[in-house]
């Protein structure tokens, strides 16, 4: 697993070729966008650990894994993408971005979701968790990546 490369998270959906420091489809850095083909094995584990990191975080806030290995079971039955290494949040992310209409149970895919949810499509919740990933890669990259104009005008 060690030598094991890593896939790049890029889904088809870039938005830094308009822009965007953050990529509203993979969520990575305009620049690891860019060099990503040149990044060592380590320099991209790092970035999927961050990314993994975030995205678990973001969707452990809805909903609970009731049964990781349901999920795995699921994940393969239906043939949907996913990365085996990733935690079981990441997993259930992918489950419901492919399939979130098809879902009537929850429980039969080895998760649920959180009481104050519940009432929610899970369609609707896909899109509420993939808009706070985005907020969080993008607060990450304001703090700590992107430089500071120093030629700005702070006296208004």
């Amino acid at each position: 697993m060690l030598d094991q490369p890593v896939k790049t998270p890029c889904i088809g959906v870039c938005s830094t070729g308009i822009g965007d420091a953050v990529c509203r489809g993979c969520k990575r850095f305009s620049h690891e966008v860019i060099d990503w083909n040149s990044y060592t094995l380590e320099q991209k584990r790092v970035i999927d650990a961050r990314l993994s990191g975030f995205l678990s975080q973001c969707v452990s806030n809805k909903l609970q894994v009731t049964d990781g290995a349901l999920l795995r079971w699921q994940l393969r039955v239906q043939q949907i993408r996913h990365t085996p290494q990733h935690d079981d949040y990441c997993l259930v992310h992918a489950l419901i971005k492919a399939g979130a209409n098809q879902i009537r149970n929850t429980r039969d895919y080895g998760f649920e979701v959180d009481l104050c949810y519940r009432e929610m499509p899970l369609e609707a919740l896909w899109e509420v968790i993939d808009r706070e990933f985005y907020t969080l890669s993008e607060a990450h990259y304001e703090r700590y990546i992107q430089m500071p104009d120093l030629f700005a005008d702070n006296t208004t």
